[in-house]
């Protein structure tokens, strides 16, 4: 018997990538699509690459019917209001915005300006990464989204953390490309095609909210970095999709690019989605966002700058999928006991 899914705000960009997944996923069955501003209208109004796939029509949320799980895809600050209400009607939930990704409400009011308004909800989502969560993931019943510029700038350097290899007096600096599905589907004057085209806009040079989130990770790594100070900042390309982590870490005294290559095969050795990408030639020698186009894959890479101690660590991802909604399902297939690369095998297409 199939395991009833719904999407509660699935006419977003996230909302899509799931449909998408999940329509194909052997082992579920999608049974609501929520949206206010479209309901009674065919799921393909919003999503024509699924016309003829489905005939679903959105629905209000006022109408969500009681399922085994939900994917909660509301914009940032919705879903802490309702998750008591939503808890009600789900057996889990997998909730992609930044409600329930920081364990410490006063995380909360230091990166989004607000209190949290069921704090003691917190502890109950498991963060969702399985790159660094995976056991705590595997049964949950309440699961967090990563914000896809910290999934990627955590995948590129936590092998550095994890081995104890970045010097932890040293500060991290991370810097993030992201295309301009990042902002969602909600027109905007920073969105205007005008305003968009062939840009290379810093939008966050500092104070970059998912921070916090990387800085909560790399604290578990030891006490060692407990401390640990992280400065990131993220520039708009152009791009559709994709987001391209690089990051400068300083590392111990004469370290050598073999011990770099141990680091990150031993703490991504069996990981099903991440691929390191490092070759001596051609012009896909480092990770590159574009051949990863409706992918879960990661690809990580590094050079190393001996001279001066550094490590710069890179990461790609599609944010719409390694970065929301390919890690949304690749944690349901976790939480279910469900083979982790069910649904998830597409491996992006090239040329594109």
């Amino acid at each position: 018997m199939s395991t009833t899914v719904a999407i509660l705000g699935g006419s977003g960009y996230t909302g899509g990538e799931l449909l998408r997944l999940l329509l194909d996923h052997p082992h579920v069955e999608v049974v609501q699509v929520t949206s206010e501003r479209l309901a009674g209208t065919y799921v393909h109004f919003a999503h024509p690459n699924l016309r003829g796939r489905t005939r679903l029509k959105f629905v209000s949320a006022d109408e969500l019917a009681p399922c085994q799980v939900l994917f909660a895809c509301l914009p940032h600050g919705e879903t802490m209001g309702r998750i008591q209400e939503l808890a009600a009607k789900a057996e889990r939930i997998v909730d992609l915005s930044a409600d329930f990704r920081l364990q410490d409400p006063a995380d909360y009011v230091a990166w989004y300006g607000k209190e949290h308004a069921n704090p003691t909800w917190l502890s109950r989502f498991v963060y969702g990464l399985p790159e660094l969560n995976r056991e705590r993931i595997r049964g949950a019943r309440y699961v967090s989204g990563v914000g896809c510029n910290a999934t990627a700038t955590l995948l590129a350097i936590w092998p550095l953390f994890a081995q104890g290899l970045a010097l932890p007096d040293r500060d991290a600096i991370c810097e993030v490309k992201v295309g301009s599905s990042e902002g969602g589907n909600r027109p905007s004057q920073a969105s205007h095609h005008p305003e968009r085209a062939r840009a290379m806009r810093s939008f966050a040079p500092t104070g970059h909210r998912h921070t916090g989130e990387v800085l909560q990770a790399l604290r578990r790594a030891g006490e060692a970095y407990r401390d640990v100070r992280v400065h990131m900042s993220a520039t708009a390309v152009d791009n559709v999709r994709g987001v391209l982590a690089t990051a400068h870490i300083f590392v111990q005294e004469k370290i050598t690019e073999r011990e770099l290559w141990q680091a990150y095969r031993q703490t991504y050795r069996g990981e099903p989605f991440v691929r390191l990408v490092k070759e001596r030639r051609g012009i896909y020698r480092y990770p590159e966002p574009k051949i990863l186009a409706g992918s879960n894959h990661a690809d990580v890479g590094f050079a190393l700058d001996q001279e001066s101690g550094r490590v710069v660590a890179l990461c790609a991802i599609d944010n719409l999928m390694k970065g929301a909604a390919g890690s949304a399902v690749q944690c349901l297939n976790l939480m279910m006991g469900w083979e982790e690369t069910t649904g998830l095998e597409f491996p992006g297409l090239h040329p594109i």
